[in-house]
């Protein structure tokens, strides 16, 4: 399997994100094409895959970023994780005043933090559950 596996990679090449082939469907990986004409797309375990992955990540870097993260209750860090997945540590990182708010366990004002920027605008009904999760400690009832 390993040999077959290395020989894929060299004749198909190992892409970490999205090109086209030589015929011009989308494709990643080695050879997936996911083009919705033509492709496979993901399976259901891939996606969850990915997405353990991608959950993973956040909270390898919302632990390296912040002290204070690991000492949050369960829902006020699946906020965090939550906001981390949506932003990026980067952006995350912009909110400032929030994050201060959240070190000092003014969660009220993490909130209404969240709650007063473009981000809010832009995502909508997220906003207002993270806000609600990171206010109250309470998963959002939907």
């Amino acid at each position: 399997m390993q040999r077959l596996l290395e020989t894929l990679k060299r004749h198909e090449g190992v892409r970490y994100y999205v090109y086209r082939d030589h015929l011009g469907y989308e494709t990643i990986g080695v050879g997936r094409c996911i083009n919705r004409a033509v492709g496979l797309g993901l399976s259901p375990d891939e996606v969850e895959y990915l997405l353990i992955n991608d959950v993973q990540r956040c909270i390898e870097e919302l632990d390296g970023a912040f002290d204070w993260f690991k000492d949050l209750d369960e829902v006020r860090r699946e906020a965090m994780i939550n906001l981390c997945f949506n932003l990026g540590l980067t952006k995350l990182r912009k909110f400032v005043n929030a994050l201060e708010a959240m070190k000092q366990r003014n969660y009220n004002k993490a909130a209404a933090e969240f709650l007063n920027s473009k981000w809010a605008n832009q995502v909508g009904e997220r906003s207002r559950e993270v806000a609600h999760m990171i206010k109250t400690g309470e998963a959002y009832a939907s």
